[in-house]
């Protein structure tokens, strides 16, 4: 099974048991892995959903990366040539990398709004761009056009390392992305207070449906980039992807728990697992999010 390079020792079955058997809040059910994992290794084939599935980039993120105009590395590697071909019209937004959620929501708006000028749209968003999505929804007047909102990896109550690298670098850096015309609100927004009381002001839209991906990453498989944040979460919220914890990404009817990094979770490979031969390809796993949403009668 192809999550269970991951989920190899009880000890982290247990910690994930305990998260699980926390309250949520209001309204947002806790993801109940089955066995092992929360991902059924069998994909059902990818549906063609009528509307088109818009997916939105996290923090410093992109759509797409070219070096002498040709393209060399996508945010969602995979991700979209495998829902295209089931028929899906997918569309990568650009956002705003280190703006905050408000800016970045507003890009969201705009982006769908000339790419999709009229008639409904799905949204996935990764990390950050989950929290512009509800934004967009919420504050923006999106909710009549968008018909599910699915985050990915999503800090809806923060991120510790935000809180910790936000009280140690923010006097240091942030004079110096003022300098450079880079906007560093982004970071602040990530925080643990600053999602409290977004989570106060940006309530779900009723008709809007909501779905959340989380993901756990075992420590013999945490890259070096990850080490520093993965600790620091570890001991302050539990069972993480290196930077956002379960409890944290946990959100709307459903959330799903799948094996990885922040970034395996959008199909960067985890270095570590291909070296032992034992990664795979994570794009059929956005076919079942698509499987999910047709199954709702979306």
């Amino acid at each position: 099974m192809k999550e269970l390079w991951l989920f190899r020792t009880p000890r982290l079955r247990r910690r994930i048991g305990v998260i699980l058997t926390n309250p949520p809040p209001p309204g947002h059910d806790p993801p109940r892995p089955e066995g092992p994992t929360a991902v059924d290794p069998a994909h059902p084939p990818t549906p063609r959903l009528s509307a088109p599935v818009v997916l939105v980039h996290g923090l410093c993120g992109f759509d797409r990366l070219y070096a002498l105009r040709r393209p060399v590395r996508e945010y969602f590697p995979g991700i979209r040539e495998h829902l295209e071909a089931a028929g899906n019209r997918v569309l990568v937004a650009r956002v705003s990398p280190t703006a905050g959620v408000a800016r970045r929501a507003a890009d969201l708006r705009r982006f769908i709004v000339r790419e999709v000028p009229a008639g409904p749209v799905h949204v996935i968003g990764h990390s950050m761009g989950g929290l512009d999505a509800r934004y967009m929804v919420a504050k923006l007047g999106m909710d009549r056009r968008v018909l599910s909102v699915t985050t990915v990896a999503t800090p809806h109550r923060g991120s510790s390392f935000a809180d910790w690298g936000v009280s140690r670098f923010a006097r240091l850096v942030e004079p110096l992305l003022r300098c450079a015309g880079i906007p560093s609100e982004a970071f602040h927004d990530l925080t643990t207070d600053r999602c409290r009381r977004f989570n106060e002001g940006v309530p779900d839209v009723p008709g809007v449906r909501y779905f959340a991906v989380a993901g756990v990453c075992e420590w013999p498989w945490v890259g070096p980039e990850w080490l520093v944040p993965y600790r620091i979460v570890s001991r302050r919220e539990g069972p993480n992807d290196g930077v956002v914890s379960v409890a944290s990404a946990t959100w709307g009817e459903h959330t799903e728990v799948w094996s990885g990094d922040h970034l395996n979770l959008v199909n960067w490979p985890n270095r570590r697992a291909r070296r032992r031969g034992v990664w795979q390809d994570r794009a059929a796993d956005y076919g079942r999010l698509l499987h999910r949403l047709a199954a709702a009668g979306l």
